[in-house]
């Protein structure tokens, strides 16, 4: 690429499709493009991480503290100890025995229901009491020797006299017919409409210019970099301005557009003969009154019932026993004397004191207790110097040299600028070769200046002006 052809576009570093990613502790600030000026070349440069040195005051021993240990202090007493302590002891005391004579029952007085008032009489069935309790006898409220029998009370029937309704109310109902005439009518056979009429479009023919494509820019591959590091730096792209297309057209336009106009159509009546209601239809009710009759009918006022009373209760006519019978009969209780040997007093226990054993004994005893003193000692410290990272490694644009605005002049005094700093380029010739590129490198790594390129900053670093 000439300078001619690079005086009217922005030349700039940029990597196009390489894998070249930041380390874990890179940061890559190259997302956004520079804000360019044309003949300027930028590039994706490596700036070094940043450090700085401080002083720290660390803690080579922390405080602790030693511990001396005092000794108890004893001596030998006499003393009366317990060797044996005072218990007691349980004794057995037997019981004693007396022989007495008593009346013991020996089967219980006991009650139950029979059909008569013989004991020899069957018991009177689960059935047969529940029917006596139904026909109102308290089972539970009855002594020994009350018997109670059943009566049938039979049903009771009334006669009455009573009035029903041998035909029921109606009506009837008569209709009176409806009353027509004939009229003579106006009626409308066809409704008035409107009919929609299309008319067409007028056109002419213009002439215009348009723009097919407008002005714009567009990066093309470049070159001239003077260093690559890796992957991520060192592409150049051109932005070049590219202007715009037009194209001059014949075109068909509608001077006025096509539209449509509305025919009103009238409505259309005709005379006919019409059949028209006078008076509708009606319905004329007559009352028909319901009809009676005296019936006489026999009426159920009570059931009959079966009723259970005492048997000595002269309430009820003896032609309406059932024979159904029940008595409360009571078996007496049986005894027998017996003679037989019981405890008069129980067996038991008594306690005997048993006194506590001592004896006389040398004794060693604690006069002063073992002790500890502490005695502290100081922390130690001691001064370091450490280098302290203030900012991570980043990849930034920076403005680099490349064909556009690169001399042999301006390379020759590279070379003997990096020289006089004392860094080998190689001759000093205006070519950048592999030496002057080995220079640059080392020279940028010293001073901590950003890598990938010749930059601005590292000409500015050596005192070299473009």
């Amino acid at each position: 690429m000439s300078s001619k052809t690079c005086s009217s576009i922005l030349t700039l570093c940029l990597t196009l499709g390489i894998a070249g990613i930041a380390g874990a502790d890179e940061i890559d600030a190259t997302a956004a493009l520079p804000n360019a000026k044309p003949g300027e070349c930028y590039a994706k440069v490596v700036i070094p991480a940043q450090f700085k040195t401080e002083t720290e005051e660390v803690v080579v021993r922390e405080p602790s503290e030693q511990i001396k240990i005092i000794p108890a202090k004893y001596e030998w007493v006499q003393e009366k100890v317990l060797v044996k302590e005072a218990s007691q002891k349980i004794v057995s005391v037997p019981a004693t025995y007396e022989t007495v004579t008593e009346r013991i029952e020996i089967r219980p007085a006991s009650r139950s229901w029979h059909t008569s008032k013989s004991l020899k009489s069957p018991e009177a069935s689960p059935a047969l009491l529940n029917a006596a309790k139904a026909g109102g006898i308290d089972l539970d409220a009855a002594t020994p020797g009350m018997c109670f029998h059943e009566h049938l009370k039979p049903a009771r029937y009334e006669t009455r006299t009573e009035q029903v309704v041998s035909s029921e109310g109606s009506e009837k109902v008569e209709i009176i017919p409806a009353k027509y005439e004939w009229v003579q009518e106006k009626v409308l056979v066809k409704e008035a409409s409107q009919k929609e009429v299309a008319v067409p479009p007028v056109y002419e023919t213009v002439t215009e210019k348009v723009l097919v494509e407008p002005a714009k820019t567009m990066w093309k591959k470049g070159r001239g970099l003077v260093e690559r590091i890796d992957n991520t730096t060192g592409e150049i792209m051109c932005l070049v301005e590219v202007p715009a297309k037009y194209k001059t057209i014949t075109k068909r336009i509608v001077k006025k557009p096509a539209s449509t106009k509305v025919i009103e159509i009238p409505a259309q009546y005709k005379i006919i003969k019409v059949r028209k209601l006078v008076s509708p239809p009606q319905e004329k009710r007559i009352e028909i009154p319901a009809k009676y009759k005296t019936i006489t009918k026999r009426v159920k006022v009570a059931d009959a019932e079966f009723v259970w009373h005492e048997i000595h209760s002269k309430d009820m006519d003896a032609r309406s026993r059932t024979g159904n019978q029940i008595c409360l009969l009571e078996t007496p209780a049986q005894f027998k004397t017996v003679t037989r040997r019981v405890v008069k007093t129980p067996a038991s226990t008594k306690t005997v004191e048993i006194p506590a054993q001592y004896k006389t004994v040398k004794v060693r005893k604690l006069v002063s207790a073992p002790q500890e003193k502490r005695i502290e000692i100081p922390a130690k410290y001691k001064t370091i110097t450490k280098r302290v990272k203030v900012a991570d490694q980043r990849v930034e644009w920076r403005s680099v040299l490349c064909r556009t605005n690169m001399t042999p002049g301006v390379i020759s005094e590279l070379q003997r600028a990096l020289k006089a700093a004392g860094f080998n380029p190689g001759p000093i010739d205006g070519i950048v070769g592999s030496a002057t590129l080995r220079a640059v490198s080392a020279y940028q790594r010293e001073k901590g200046l950003p890598r990938g390129g010749l930059t601005i900053d590292t000409l500015k670093s050596l005192g070299i002006t473009i």
